[in-house]
């Protein structure tokens, strides 16, 4: 582990990576059930940036880590 982060700093953005993980998951359960197509267009937006910050997070650990 880096000693540049403290412990409770990786835990954070591990709770931060866990929550967009949730968030994620449900929008992309919701689009089964939407019909609007504003609304799907919304969560598909969503699921794509969601992704994205993941990505970021993932990147970010990977650092602090090192």
């Amino acid at each position: 582990m880096n000693s540049n982060y403290a412990l409770h700093e990786m835990l954070e953005v591990h709770e931060m990576a866990a929550f967009k993980t949730i968030c994620m998951t449900k929008s992309k359960a919701m689009q089964i059930l939407v019909t609007d197509p504003e609304l799907m267009q919304i969560l598909q937006e969503d699921v794509q940036l969601s992704q994205q910050q993941l990505q970021e997070l993932g990147g970010v650990l990977t650092k602090m880590t090192q």
